[in-house]
């Protein structure tokens, strides 16, 4: 005989409890971990890939460890310092750059930039906020990331949880679905089975658009001949989850600073331009609809509130876990909604009688 409700919700209330107290109180501790957890997820689907065309699962994860990790020395000795430069470089060309577009507003528009007006203060001090701002947002990050991400969490701790996670991926799911309560075993398989849908859309599919625009647009940038390229390309890939918001900043910047620097060479301004509204009919033609599909079920407004909401509440591990509560949040709600819908309380006594 099963629970009376009332126990159910009192258990599931307090399991739910447990772990957010559990991450609000962990935080650092338990941040190798999930990044190992997450890197996993992400690369199961290549091992069992390639269990199918004939390797053991050891050496699946073997030689996905091996291309891993070249690729993750290449990105630190040739990607990360690079772009990390040209993110304190364009901090520090703020000012210069506000006092070149000061210079043409004069030419054009003498009486708008007297040294008492106020276009002419709002731009000063627009281009010390952002050199002070900006300076002080790159310092925390870099901080923080040292603080939280040490090089012993990046070299040892998480490529170990990730490589032994991902080995025995396939056991601990079996286990998991062991332990389910008989009576919800079905219903908890079936949301479970959307939830990772939803997240393999979203954090697979999602993830590879970002990452193919972002490389895109820091090559294309840089052969283009514009300066900070790399960062310009790679903001625009890291936000292109949210559709069109990429795209649209980093065209915007890119085609700001194309304006310093080519002031003139319309031609190579055009060139900027282009790139970026080719990168948009790629998204939207032939990246996002083969490789994230048409329903994503995270709308971008829900997504953002869940990063915003559970990054303030638990941090950076927060941020982490956001997008996969945002998912399960997403589909327990349409689950409940469908409930609703069958329930006396929505459709009334009218319908039972029918």
């Amino acid at each position: 005989m099963a629970l009376p409700v009332k126990d159910q919700a009192k258990y599931w209330g307090i399991a739910v409890v447990v772990f957010l107290v559990s991450l609000w109180a962990l935080g650092d501790v338990i941040l190798p971990f999930v990044l190992g957890g997450a890197i996993a997820y992400m690369l199961d689907p290549l091992a069992d890939r390639l269990e199918r065309v004939g390797l053991s699962r050891v050496w699946s994860v073997a030689v996905i460890a091996v291309i891993g990790s070249v690729i993750f020395l290449l990105l630190v000795l040739l990607v990360i310092p690079t772009l990390i430069e040209q993110a304190v470089a364009l901090i520090n060309a703020a000012p210069a750059l506000i006092d070149s577009l000061q210079a043409k507003l004069t030419e054009r528009f003498p009486q708008l930039l007297d040294a008492d007006s106020t276009i002419r203060q709002q731009l000063d001090a627009i281009g010390a906020k952002i050199q002070s701002q900006g300076g002080t947002v790159v310092n925390g990050v870099l901080s923080s990331a040292l603080g939280l991400i040490n090089m012993i969490v990046l070299i040892v701790v998480v490529p170990v949880v990730a490589f032994y996670l991902l080995l025995d991926w396939d056991n601990m799911t079996a286990k998991i679905d062991d332990m389910l309560p008989r009576d919800h075993a079905p219903v908890i398989r079936r949301l479970a089975s959307e939830i990772d849908r939803t997240l393999a859309s979203f954090i697979r599919g999602q993830g590879t658009v970002c990452l193919v625009l972002g490389s895109y647009y820091a090559i294309a940038l840089m052969i283009a001949g514009l300066n900070f390229g790399l960062i310009v390309g790679a903001i625009a890939g890291l936000i292109s989850f949210i559709p069109y918001i990429g795209a649209l900043l980093g065209g915007v910047l890119a085609i700001g600073l194309a304006l310093f620097q080519f002031w003139g060479d319309w031609l190579s301004i055009g060139i900027i331009a282009a790139i970026f509204a080719v990168g948009q009919f790629l998204e939207g033609n032939i990246l996002t609809p083969k490789l994230v599909g048409q329903s994503v079920g995270l709308h971008p407004v829900w997504l953002i509130f869940a990063l915003s909401v559970f990054g303030s509440l638990f941090g950076f591990v927060g941020m982490l876990v956001a997008v996969p509560m945002a998912a399960m949040i997403g589909v327990l709600i349409r689950y409940g909604l469908s409930q609703y819908r069958n329930s006396l309380l929505y459709r009334g006594q009218s319908d039972e009688d029918k």
